[in-house]
């Protein structure tokens, strides 16, 4: 069972993911490049970085790409990015500010719930 974080927010477990992923699910990883180059990524994912390394965003630009992945507010995505920490956040701004309706993360993050679990990654 998912966890509810709050409404339109829900932390998923990396069971939940798996089964999402053989269902098509879109999985948008918000981590930055060097940490996509060092851990790899869960394969078909959709690489947007959000944060930068200093902690800086560009919300406009990030939303412009990030609209052409999830092009309804009523659509499920699930977002990854290291320990579950960023996705909080963009995850608040995206279903409380923005109104997505199924905005779901990976319990742990890529580190934690992927990775340290067996599951593999790939370098894309």
């Amino acid at each position: 069972m998912a966890e509810t974080l709050m409404a339109g927010f829900t932390t998923l477990k990396t069971a939940q993911v798996e089964e999402a992923l053989k269902n098509g699910a879109i999985v948008i990883d918000i981590r930055r490049p060097d940490e996509w180059e060092r851990f790899g990524i869960i394969k078909g994912s959709h690489k947007l970085t959000f944060f930068d390394g200093q902690g800086r965003y560009d919300i406009n630009a990030w939303m412009a790409k990030f609209t052409k992945i999830v092009t309804s507010k009523d659509q499920p995505f699930i977002l990854v990015c290291a320990h579950a920490n960023r996705t909080k956040a963009v995850g608040e701004l995206l279903g409380i500010q923005l109104g997505y309706k199924y905005v779901q993360e990976l319990d742990g993050g890529i580190n934690y719930g992927w990775i340290d679990k067996g599951l593999e990654t790939v370098k894309e």
